[in-house]
């Protein structure tokens, strides 16, 4: 099949080349074009802009960072609405806002273009390994179509509902991922501030009801102080500005997701945004009077 694929970072590239290892020709764009030098070593095609991939592909996936973003690679100069005809399917794996996602489908599907958001959990390992999770909002039989090609991405693969569905499946999860990870900082400065050894403690827990992926990963880079980003600082700050304004649209309370908000904030604002969100702990630990050791 003739694809496309158009952000090639920390998450794009390994799932790019994941589809290219599934026998599928491609045509890729990167806002830097030494992302693409990986790509076209697997024999897919560079592009110099986002219309030349939709010139040449039938379905089109974005992985770029935030709303504007997909924005300009959707309308913006040189944009896919530039060359994309009716039939073509735009699928933005990327992770924005809810409300912009609708706005863009229903842009699309003046076209004749349909579009899936299927936003992805699992960082960069499951985008290596191909074993991401995939949350799906769009039309079924869209869904259906491109299902094949989420397969050669991703494990866990789940058509939510309706365009924006998949949106809001991510918030959920970021929501669910960063009270787990302020609570596993939390338990872990408690353990080291009674001056118990806290990787015995996280062994402990392991086993028990408080056993997690996200104890087992950020507990382990928490214990290690090793913040090398599988996700990072300023992306989950962004995620959680989306969450945290949706819900003041629909005038629901987070305090949880507020919370952790603001600490994302205080790691900005020490400038440890390229950090792994692990680094949460920090926060929690200099809100302690006691640094990481």
């Amino acid at each position: 099949m003739r694809l496309g694929f158009i952000g090639l970072g920390i998450m794009g590239r390994p799932m790019a080349l994941n589809l290219r290892r599934a026998g599928h020709t491609l045509w890729v764009h990167g806002r830097r074009p030494v992302t693409m030098d990986v790509l076209t070593e697997a024999g897919a095609q560079p592009c110099g802009s986002a219309a030349e991939v939709a010139a040449n592909a039938e379905i089109i996936f974005i992985m770029v960072s935030d709303t504007p973003d997909v924005e300009h690679v959707v309308t913006g100069e040189n944009g896919l609405l530039l060359r994309l005809k009716p039939g073509q399917a735009v699928v933005d794996m990327s992770t924005i806002s809810p409300a912009a996602t609708r706005r863009i489908a229903q842009q699309l599907e003046t076209r004749g273009v349909e579009m899936l958001d299927a936003p992805v959990s699992g960082g960069e390992v499951g985008a290596i390994n191909a074993t991401l999770s995939i949350m799906v909002g769009g039309k079924a039989k869209t869904f259906e179509r491109v299902r094949p090609l989420f397969e050669a991405m991703g494990k866990n693969i789940v058509h939510v509902g309706d365009h924006g569905a998949g949106q809001v499946a991510k918030a959920c999860n970021q929501i669910v991922v960063s009270l787990t990870i302020e609570g596993v900082s939390e338990a872990l400065t408690f353990a080291r501030r009674n001056g118990v050894d806290a990787s015995k403690v996280r062994e402990a827990l392991m086993g028990g009801s408080a056993g997690s992926k996200i104890l087992e990963m950020h507990g382990k880079r928490i214990l290690d102080n090793d913040f090398k980003p599988g996700f990072t600082v300023k992306l989950h700050q962004k995620d959680l500005r989306i969450v945290i304004e949706d819900a003041h649209k629909l005038g629901i309370g987070l305090p949880g997701a507020a919370l952790v908000a603001q600490h994302l904030n205080a790691l900005m604002g020490s400038g440890d945004g390229e950090l792994d969100s692990a680094a949460i702990v920090k926060v929690v630990e200099r809100m302690s009077g006691k640094s990481v050791k």
